[in-house]
C-alpha cells in the first residue's frame, strides 16, 4: 500500500479497493495464521493480554525471586535424566546449590524459600543407577 489516496475518492472506498486488490493478488492468503482461529476469542478479556503475550514470546518470568529459584531447582531435577555426563550433572547441581546458599544467606523478597541445597553425591549416585538400568 504505497500509493496515496487519490483526491475526490472517499477514504472508505479507497481502502476497500486496496483490500480487494490484495485479495485478488493472493497477498492475504499468504499471511501467517491465515485460516486459523484467533486464540484470544475463546479466552475472557484481559487488559494486559499484550503484556502477557510479549512476556511469553520473550521467555520472561515474573515470579518472585524465591519462587523462581524453587522453579529452577525443580527444573534441574527434572532435567537430570537427560544430562549425558557426570561432570555436567555435578556442574548443574553445584550452580543451583550456590544460588540456594546465597538465598539462604540473604533471603530474597517474597515468600519463604523453603529449599535446601541438593546432596550432590546422592543425586549423582541416583543418576548413575538410572543410567546403568
Amino acid at each position: 500500500m504505497t500509493e496515496r489516496k487519490p483526491a475526490g475518492v472517499s477514504f472508505e472506498s479507497w481502502v476497500d479497493h486496496q483490500i480487494r486488490e490484495s485479495e485478488q493478488r493472493g497477498d492475504i492468503s499468504r499471511l501467517p495464521g491465515f485460516g486459523k482461529p484467533l486464540e484470544a476469542l475463546s479466552a475472557p478479556y484481559d487488559e494486559a493480554w499484550w503484556i502477557k503475550a510479549k512476556m511469553q514470546r520473550e521467555g520472561v518470568s515474573v515470579l518472585p525471586p524465591a519462587l523462581a529459584l524453587r522453579k529452577e531447582a525443580e527444573d534441574v531435577l527434572a532435567r537430570l535424566p537427560r544430562i549425558r555426563t557426570e561432570a555436567e550433572v555435578r556442574r548443574v547441581l553445584t550452580e543451583v546449590n550456590e544460588k540456594i546458599h546465597e538465598a539462604v544467606r540473604r533471603p530474597p523478597p517474597g515468600p519463604l524459600l523453603n529449599l535446601r541445597p541438593f546432596d550432590v553425591a546422592a543425586l549423582i549416585e541416583e543418576w548413575r543407577e538410572a543410567r546403568a538400568s
